[in-house]
């Protein structure tokens, strides 16, 4: 073999583990076997060769068939206890026992032949060998020998029959030209093999390399990739996609059936519609699940057709959740509307103080009690203008900056009382209102200004839908962990309806045509710089359904940080 073929040998096995460890690995592995085979079936045949000559009695010289027993037991020898290992450059000992043993062998054989055999063919298996399994300086020295030893030959015949000097001389270096001439072809095929090889190893490598890259981002990737066979098995699914089709059973993994769950019939028939019209489709489906609401899909199908007809065509599923793509959508309208808002609040402003002043010089010159009703009719709108510019306003507010960790804790039991009390002395609301204080008086992460605007938000959504009963709003505090404090304001109004909950905390939503629709969405930006949670639910208390708003929040033990707080196993 080649010296850069050999050197790569040599690598591979310092990498992976001796050719004795592993006498199975590799096409070299393969090729020494099947000329030590090779080898075995020659020195059988000339076995049975001798054996049958010297049956019928024409053998005259009985070292001939000693010497073929001989070579069928080194050659035994060397097929089933020999490991394969690359010939080096010189004639090592591997050499003198497969390649020299098989030159010796055949030249005694030639100096022992009577009869009219010629053994010369047989040196095609020894050049064969170190031009196939070793380099190019081993090939031409072995093909070298052998034409030594077929001169040495004829120059012994000549002696004996001198009349075919020429003859005999002539056949021998046609004989020899011809092996050199093997040696070399054999060799630069074997060379050109290794190269193809080696290349087809480094392409093997580099689409192993591709396949996991492509895996890997399927794997990433938010939206859902099926990918489906004609029969409708799943071959490969995502994790997204897999979430998506969860059933009530479990999630699937793949390979699956896509038609074993009725829920997913629609996909089933885009598939089938797919491989139909052999074109892509794009549509939006709902699946139908019993154990909740349905989930509405946009799927894209891309169709994988083979080139030559040698497998099944593939269809690709690209499935995308309407409801993120909605929400995406919604929040960057509302993003928008925020900073336009923001800036239309910074202009009305001014405008609105000149209002209110010119309001306030107007009502003291004024002593008509109709006049003094309509001055206050203005201020109190204008009032309710600037409330609602300064909520706008509070949204950004809120997002600049972080209060320092050593202002930003506070007992949360004393601070609730505190701020309970003085929004149901302003509201009247004292006798509507229960408050219960169990949280042990708790340290949490939160500035008390903002705690207050958190709880007047609530509070006054609480009162703007609570009963006039005894207790209709009750405001509670617990501890539902060791550290973890609890905050709930709840009211005995109606249960809110489903789209109504599904943006509660949105920017500018509100059920009532006179409010902003700002109080729970800088709720939630406050809870979210403070790493506590707000939420919604629907709660029994006191033997009477209402609605409960309640805040979760980051304990002073634990540092404050952009990381929020996993709540999962205190909300089941």
């Amino acid at each position: 073999m080649t010296p850069q073929v050999h050197a790569w040998l040599e690598s591979a096995e310092k990498i992976s583990a001796p050719w004795e460890a592993k006498p199975e690995s590799g096409s070299f592995g393969r090729l020494w076997r099947v000329f030590m085979t090779a080898r075995v079936a020659i020195a059988s045949v000339l076995v049975i060769l001798q054996a049958f000559i010297y049956a019928l009695g024409n053998i005259t010289n009985r070292w001939s068939i000693a010497v073929c027993i001989a070579y069928l037991c080194a050659t035994l020898v060397a097929r089933l206890w020999a490991r394969p290992r690359p010939h080096g450059n010189t004639f090592d000992a591997q050499w003198v026992s497969t390649i020299g043993v098989d030159v010796v062998t055949f030249s005694v054989l030639n100096f022992l032949s009577s009869g009219g055999i010629n053994y010369t063919p047989l040196f095609a298996l020894p050049v064969l060998l170190s031009s196939v399994l070793g380099p190019i300086l081993l090939a031409f020295g072995t093909a070298a020998s052998v034409t030594l030893l077929l001169l040495a030959d004829a120059w012994r015949n000549s002696l004996q029959s001198p009349g075919d000097f020429n003859a005999h001389f002539l056949q021998a270096g046609l004989s020899g030209s011809g092996f050199f001439l093997v040696a070399l072809l054999a060799n630069q095929l074997v060379l050109r093999l290794a190269r193809e090889e080696k290349l087809a190893k480094s392409s093997q490598s580099t689409a192993r390399m591709l396949t996991q890259v492509n895996e890997l981002v399927i794997e990433t990737l938010a939206d859902g990739v099926l990918v489906v066979d004609v029969n409708g098995m799943v071959r490969s699914a995502n994790p997204a996609s897999r979430r998506l089709l969860a059933t009530q059973d479990a999630i699937r993994s793949a390979p699956f059936m896509l038609a074993t769950e009725a829920a997913w019939q629609p996909l089933v028939e885009l598939m089938l519609r797919t491989f139909t019209t052999q074109s892509p489709q794009e549509v939006d489906i709902s699946l139908e699940c019993p154990a909740r609401n349905a989930r509405r899909l946009h799927v894209r199908t891309r169709l994988a057709a083979s080139q030559n007809n040698t497998h099944d065509s593939l269809c690709v599923m690209f499935l995308k959740d309407l409801r993120e793509m909605e929400a995406r959508v919604r929040t960057e309208k509302m993003a928008a509307m925020g900073r336009m808002s923001a800036a239309v609040a910074h202009e009305i402003r001014n405008p609105l103080a000149a209002i209110s002043q010119a309001n306030a010089l107007l009502e003291e010159d004024l002593h008509d009690t109709g006049h003094r009703q309509l001055t206050a009719m203005v201020r109190q709108n204008a009032q309710r203008l600037a409330k609602i510019v300064d909520e706008v306003l509070n949204i950004s507010r809120a997002q600049e900056q972080i209060p320092a960790p050593q202002t930003s804790t506070l007992m949360l039991d004393d601070m609730v009382l505190r701020i309970a009390t003085d929004w149901a002395r302003q509201t009247a609301a004292t006798q509507r209102m229960g408050v219960t204080a169990g949280s042990a008086n708790a340290a949490v992460w939160f500035d008390p200004e903002h705690l207050r605007r958190l709880m007047i938000n609530l509070l006054d959504n609480a009162l703007r839908y609570a009963s006039t009963s005894a207790q209709a709003i009750e405001v509670t505090t617990q501890l539902v962990a060791p550290g973890q404090a609890r905050l709930a304001v709840w009211s005995d109004g109606q249960a809110l309806e489903k789209t109504v909950q599904t943006h509660l905390f949105e920017p500018f939503f509100s059920s009532e045509s006179r409010s902003s629709g700002l109080g729970l969405y800088i709720s939630r930006e406050l809870c979210e710089r403070y790493g506590a949670l707000i939420g919604y639910q629907r709660v029994l208390s006191g033997g009477i359904e209402g609605n409960e708003f309640f805040v979760m929040f980051r304990p002073a033990s634990q540092p404050l940080s952009a990381d929020s707080l996993s709540f999962d196993a205190i909300l089941v």
